[in-house]
């Protein structure tokens, strides 16, 4: 799926708040007794399931950037010594 088939709010809420929304959309489906009228539900839920992703994977990006920064900066402050 591709991002631009996605809700734009969805772009703007933390991975925390999508968590909590794809936790709710399994728990609405799981009370379901007939789950034939769902796939919609389940649609959206796998467009979720793909922005959390591609979040968690741009934070985890993120924090391996910052890291090597912090380790070459440590580096560069002992080789100076």
């Amino acid at each position: 799926m591709k991002d631009k088939n996605l809700p734009l709010d969805n772009n703007s809420q933390s991975l925390e708040d999508l968590t909590n929304e794809a936790n709710n959309i399994i728990e609405s489906l799981e009370k379901k007794k007939d789950l034939s009228n769902s796939i919609e539900v389940y649609q959206e839920l796998l467009k979720l399931n793909n922005v959390i992703e591609k979040k968690f994977q741009k934070t985890t990006k993120n924090i391996k950037e910052e890291t090597k920064k912090k380790i070459n900066n440590i580096i560069t402050k002992k080789n100076a010594k």
